[in-house]
């Protein structure tokens, strides 16, 4: 992200007269909980702000532009049990070995892989927390393994959120969080212009950006930027010097020609 921040800073001092009027947008807390995302406070305090026809976001694509985007929820799936001695532990029932039923659903999980708007997108659903246990010599009666979907923009949050609810219909289902997706768009209007000046094969966004973000307020918005998306959220993440240059010069021709 941080390659994508230098990139608009040099088009915002290379650039004084463009062939549009451009706004630079920066803000913090993008992937944290909505009521603290600086685009979503902008959205609500000074919407004037964000007012335009189209949308640029310098998230890491590989320099391909990358339309719309996933949805993602989080949802905690509790599994219950009996308390007992571990001494005596047939006289209970472990919430944590039960979890296992959990475990196997989302290992024999088939992801789907739809088609929206030209682009394919790929689901996700895993597990990524789990908690239990209440003492060394207890046979916990409790446990909860917390998943994460990321689904495709063909479906609604409330169709994701009914969709979970479906699949863990055994246990009880709590939706810790959602955001809803964002369909790519980029057949008409600034973002085809746009496809066509930077050129190559647009590709799906895998993954949420505040894309969705600016689908709610009505605009059309592509992700492009340097770095390395497959790579994101590792310990070897990093990104070429090579792709940061393409993308400053691949938007210095979007705005100068």
């Amino acid at each position: 992200m941080k390659s994508g921040v230098a990139v608009q800073l040099r088009l915002a001092a290379a650039l004084p007269a463009p062939n549009r009027d451009v706004t630079y947008v920066f803000y913090e807390c993008e992937e944290v909980d909505v009521a603290r995302n600086g685009l979503y406070r902008l959205s609500r305090n000074a919407p004037e702000t964000l007012s335009s026809d189209f949308a640029v976001l310098l998230e890491p694509s590989g320099g391909a532009v990358e339309g719309g985007c996933q949805g993602t929820l989080r949802a905690a799936i509790t599994i219950s049990g009996a308390r007992a001695h571990t001494a005596r532990s047939w006289m209970g029932k472990n919430a944590i070995h039960e979890a296992a039923a959990v475990l196997d659903i989302l290992r024999s999980w088939t992801p789907r892989q739809p088609v929206v708007d030209g682009l394919e997108y790929h689901e996700g659903l895993n597990a990524v927390a789990i908690s239990g246990g209440v003492a060394g010599n207890v046979v916990p009666d409790e446990c909860v393994v917390t998943v994460n979907y990321r689904f495709a923009p063909d479906r609604s949050e409330q169709e994701a959120q009914a969709y979970i609810r479906d699949l863990f219909a055994a246990w009880p289902v709590e939706i810790l969080d959602s955001a809803p997706g964002a369909r790519p768009g980029l057949t008409a209007g600034p973002a085809a212009d746009f496809v066509a000046a930077v050129g190559g094969e647009p590709r799906a966004k895998l993954g949420w950006t505040d894309v969705a973000r600016f689908a709610e307020l009505g605009i059309p918005a592509v992700n492009y930027g340097p770095g390395i998306s497959e790579i994101a959220h590792t310990p070897g993440e990093y990104v070429e010097a090579a792709k940061i240059v393409a993308a400053e010069q691949a938007l210095t021709r979007w705005l100068t020609a």
